[in-house]
């Protein structure tokens, strides 16, 4: 059977997956908070989080690209659960790439495959490294492990029967990434105040107090983290465009669907469907020619950047478009275009969010002007 085969059978399971155990959930997810952890385990089952994953740890072989497609059919439905993808595959993402085989083999497949659901709490680290914030967890090291404090707050995906993998700084000799299981000694989970939105997601603040760490839990050692985090990034960042890309498509088809009867109206709006859908063309075939360059390690990480900028830019504009277009209905509890507003500003503020990739973009721009005047 070809890749493109293979690739067609997956979305077509994956869509029929959606349409009949992610949609009677979107409205619950979205407004009681529940989440789909069974939901989850199905889509893994079927190869959800695989994709880019080779078939020796359980995986597909069919590419970041087509992970990204997996991604933006559920967040054509739940963003939120869109979220939860990303996570999924991320995690996967990580171990992959980890320097360390052991760790690996030990979780590589479980989450590959949905049978170990994982977050990643990467989002102060990534922050602290663009020189944001300072970095929340220290790590200080016992024998051929670590002992780990501090608190990382909304972290997704967790739970006592879940990984997470994070980063601690182990003070002058740089970073650690590992992985922790939740309900591992000295470590806590606690809830967060309520979001607008994405509150379906299970994202909990990780208070570790002593923790240890074994030497076979760490994705990478202080001298593997800058190396390691190089290649794991645009793939980590290329990846939640998925998200960005479903609501796009659901925001289309609201504004289909409202032409039905309001066009004669709406035809007045600044954001009409065929722009956004021009547009919305233009960045995906984009992000298919970077996806494989981010598989092999030659991605250029401003073109990644700039591209992960455009889709929060993209998705924001095509979800207040849908909104507008659906008018005063679009506003009630029950329409998806209020959801999906929310769900884009989500796409805009989660790390790394619009302001950081533009911080980003600026850095390396200064960086590169300042070496050719030099040169």
């Amino acid at each position: 059977m070809s890749q493109t085969t293979r690739t067609t059978t997956l979305i077509e399971s994956v869509a029929a997956l959606v349409k009949t155990e992610l949609a009677p959930l979107t409205n619950a997810i979205d407004q009681e908070g529940l989440y789909p952890a069974d939901f989850l385990h199905k889509l893994g089952a079927l190869g959800g989080f695989a994709s880019a994953i080779p078939k020796a740890y359980g995986g597909l072989e069919l590419g970041l690209d087509s992970q990204i497609d997996i991604t933006s059919l559920v967040g054509r439905e739940c963003g939120s659960t869109a979220f939860l993808t990303w996570c999924q595959s991320t995690c996967a993402w990580y171990l992959l790439h980890a320097p360390n085989e052991t760790v690996r083999a030990r979780y590589l497949p479980q989450v590959a495959q949905g049978k170990l659901l994982a977050g990643t709490g990467m989002s102060n680290t990534v922050k602290h490294l663009a020189g944001i914030e300072k970095i929340h967890l220290s790590a200080v090291r016992e024998g051929d492990g670590y002992i780990v404090s501090g608190s990382l707050p909304w972290v997704s995906n967790i739970g006592k029967d879940h990984l997470a993998i994070v980063a601690a700084s182990v003070g002058e000799e740089g970073y650690i990434m590992f992985a922790v299981r939740g309900d591992t000694e000295g470590l806590s989970l606690n809830p967060c105040p309520e979001f607008s939105g994405l509150e379906g997601t299970q994202t909990l603040n990780m208070r570790f107090r002593n923790v240890r760490i074994q030497a076979d839990d760490v994705l990478a050692q202080p001298d593997q983290f800058k190396s390691f985090i190089a290649r794991i990034k645009a793939g980590f960042v290329l990846g939640q465009l998925g998200m960005g890309f479903g609501i796009i498509e659901g925001s289309l088809k609201t504004i289909r669907e409202s032409n039905v009867t309001t066009s004669h109206v709406n035809v007045y709006l600044d954001e009409q469907g065929e722009d956004i859908a021009t547009k919305f063309e233009a960045l995906r075939n984009q992000v298919s020619s970077l996806a494989p360059q981010a598989e092999n390690g030659t991605a250029l990480i401003l073109d990644i950047l700039r591209a992960r900028a455009n889709g929060s830019e993209a998705t924001l504009a095509a979800a207040q478009s849908a909104l507008l277009h659906a008018g005063a209905k679009g506003y009630l509890m029950r329409h998806p275009a209020q959801r999906r507003l929310r769900e884009a500003i989500f796409v805009a503020i989660v790390t790394p969010a619009l302001k950081h990739l533009r911080k980003e973009i600026h850095d390396i721009e200064q960086a590169q002007q300042a070496k050719a005047e030099a040169a």
